[in-house]
């Protein structure tokens, strides 16, 4: 049972990596986020996905906090629920969207600009969660203006390239 919270804690064992694991924590949500690419109902499912993410990590950080204290490291599919939230949009992401939405992300995630460091302090799974959800929201806005600001319509899917 604990290889089980530890694997959905750590998505697949990512947050294990010697170094950088929120980094590659994310690059799991970039590969979820590219399994899903092709799919016409790409927004609904990355949405999906970014909710039950939630509901598993929530269910699990307890546990994680318990065995490495508040919002440990390896933890990271909070990562990936914030990068699902970043890429979400009406038609699948194309290699450059992926690319520019994991550093927008990243960025994000690692300033944890106002209410972020906010979002930290509340108890349990939603503290972990919630703050790389507002990364996810933050870096969707940029996304959002770059698409619509330099690309037309007929580009925002994976024909397009952002």
């Amino acid at each position: 049972m604990n290889t089980l919270r530890l694997g959905l804690a750590t998505f697949g064992f990512l947050g294990l990596a010697p170094f950088a694991p929120g980094t590659f924590g994310t690059l799991g949500g970039v590969l979820l986020a590219w399994a899903l690419a092709g799919n016409e109902q790409f927004l609904l499912w990355s949405l999906l996905a970014a909710a039950l993410l939630y509901a598993l990590g929530r269910a699990v950080a307890p546990w994680a906090e318990a065995r490495g204290g508040k919002d440990p490291g390896w933890f990271v599919i909070d990562e990936v629920v914030g990068y699902m939230i970043t890429i979400a949009w009406v038609g699948g992401p194309t290699p450059l969207t992926l690319l520019v939405g994991f550093c927008l992300f990243r960025c994000f995630d690692i300033t944890k600009p106002w209410p972020m460091r906010r979002l930290e302090r509340i108890p349990g799974g939603d503290g972990i969660l919630l703050d790389d959800v507002m990364a996810g929201i933050y870096a969707f806005a940029v996304l959002a203006l770059l698409r619509t600001t330099v690309m037309t319509p007929a580009q925002w899917t994976l024909g397009g390239a952002l």
